[in-house]
């Protein structure tokens, strides 16, 4: 288990050890663990005294974002952008969040981006209360995810530029690659939207007009993000269906020259096959004409047929 923690006193941040945030007074103590050790559960149960539910919502494997008011306190669970790559089914990493008036308590399981903004701007002296803390929390999630979700669309934007029947397979790789993207990121964008509008409508003292305000504007850049993302899914469906036509057209257009060749051979391969038989009584076989009278017949008979599909414009097609 590893973290860290400061205590803020009128504005102004101190790192301090994380034992000794237990204990410590001031306006607000930020707790950080960095952690997939069972033992943190021990820790903010026994030492931290935390209540059984939030310690276990803390530590909790699977999580999806939400929020709730637990007695004079909140649970808060947000999804961000992580440093490290992580699974395509679960593209965004959480940061579980215990606030009460004067306390924070943050869990991640992976590094998390907006930890290290939040963490900049306490340095900072721009937190001066819980309420400072998770608005500045949901503020640094939003701002980062924010130019990854308009790269997706852009991305998209020069796939549905690029539609060419000679580059299906290319652009269906990238088209799904973005549409996996926008899935994953919209399957907690839109939980995370409500969960920052549930506690921004939550009572109590320790959350000011001003962080309301904030988490108001988080939510909605959060609502945007997710519209987004439903846009980008739905064209990315109609890019493939349509990548999907241009492979179709393909190879109509292939099996029809491949029709062609055919039809113009089966003639010209029954007359060849007829007169090679190694048989007595075929017409004309002892005349020394009769080879040249048959090649001649077999390419009229080409000529025909490519000339009967010339005037119906199957070729064209």
């Amino acid at each position: 288990m590893s973290g860290f923690a400061f205590r803020i006193v009128d504005g102004k941040a101190t790192r301090v050890d994380v034992k000794e945030a237990l204990t410590c007074t001031a306006d607000l103590v930020w707790v950080h663990l960095s952690t997939t050790a069972e033992h943190a559960q021990t820790w903010l149960r026994d030492e931290a005294k935390l209540l059984d539910y939030v310690v276990d919502a803390l530590t909790a494997t699977e999580t999806r974002p939400r929020c709730e008011a637990v007695g004079d306190g909140a649970f808060l669970n947000l999804r961000g952008r992580s440093k490290e790559e992580l699974d395509t089914s679960d593209l965004l990493a959480s940061v579980r969040i215990w606030a009460v008036k004067g306390r924070v308590y943050s869990v991640t399981r992976k590094p998390l981006i907006a930890v290290a903004e939040v963490e900049k701007m306490v340095e900072h002296h721009e937190v001066r209360d819980p309420g400072d803390l998770i608005a500045a929390f949901a503020t640094a999630i939003t701002t980062d995810l924010d130019p990854d979700v308009a790269t997706l669309g852009d991305e998209l934007d020069d796939c549905e530029e690029q539609l060419d029947a000679n580059r299906v397979f290319e652009l269906r790789r990238a088209v799904s690659k973005v549409r996996v993207a926008a899935i994953g990121y919209k399957r907690f964008l839109s939980p995370q939207r409500a969960a920052l509008e549930k506690l921004a409508a939550l009572p109590g003292d320790w959350l000011a007009d001003d962080d309301r305000l904030h988490l108001a504007a988080a939510a909605d850049r959060a609502a945007r993000m997710a519209e987004e993302l439903e846009s980008i899914r739905e064209r990315s469906a109609l890019i493939h269906e349509t990548l999907t036509d241009l492979r179709a057209e393909q190879i109509d257009n292939r099996s029809l020259i491949i029709s062609i060749a055919a039809m113009v051979f089966l003639p010209l391969t029954f007359l060849t096959g007829l007169y090679g038989m190694n048989v007595k009584g075929l017409p004309y076989a002892e005349k020394p004409w009769a080879f040249d009278a048959i090649a001649g017949a077999c390419v009229l008979i080409a000529v025909g047929v490519v000339a009967y599909f010339a005037m119906r414009h199957w070729f064209k097609r």
